[in-house]
Parts: structure tokens; sequence; C-alpha cells
């Protein structure tokens, strides 16, 4: 992480927010092909694997726009002076721990403790 966390935390925000259009994009795709398409997804051999990938796909994207949100909520930390204090015990959030996780809100020994 740079010396200055909002700007990191904007970097993976735009980041963040990057694959988020691309991954409604490909899910829209998706779909679409899907609609063409007049396989039957029950009694197609290739239709498990369609909903099966159209599942995966969803599931990644809602993972993505959690990690958004966090990044989000990262940001108001900056903003508001506390950033990198564990939200449970108020002592400093390790540096090691930020870099691994800008978003984190707690301590480890804190989050091990959920």
């Amino acid at each position: 992480m740079t010396s200055d966390p909002r700007e990191e935390l904007l970097r993976l925000r735009a980041q963040t927010e990057a694959q988020v259009t691309t991954l409604e994009s490909d899910l829209r795709g998706l779909f679409e092909a899907s609609r063409a398409s007049n396989a039957d997804d029950e009694h197609d051999p290739e239709g498990a694997t369609i909903a099966f990938e159209r599942a995966q796909l969803t599931a990644v994207l809602e993972a993505t726009r959690r990690r958004l949100a966090e990044l989000d909520v990262a940001l108001r930390r900056v903003d508001d002076g506390s950033y990198g204090v564990c939200e449970r015990c108020r002592r400093p959030i390790p540096a090691e721990r930020l870099v691994a996780r800008p978003s984190a809100r707690t301590c480890v020994a804190c989050a091990s403790r959920r």
C-alpha cells in the first residue's frame, strides 16, 4: 500500500468498479446467449455447464460488489479519521493487515474472535 491510504483505496476502488462492469457485461452476454439459443438446459448435455457458469459468474459478481462496498466504507473511514483503527478494540490495525486487506475494519485478534 502506498503511504497515502486514500490514494490506494481509490485505485483499488476504480479497479474493482471496472471488474464489476466487466462481470455485469459478461453475465448479460451469457443471459442473452441463453435466450437466443433454443437449448433446453434440463435436457441439453451442455445445459448443466451453462447453468453452472451462470451461477458461478453471479457469485463472483456479488463478491466483487461486496468488495466495492467495503472499499467505500474504508474511504469513509479515511475521511472521518478512523481508518486503520480496529472497530472492536480501538487499537491500531497493523500495516501488514491493511496491505493484505485494505478494507479491514478489525485487527487480526478481533477478526479471529468472530
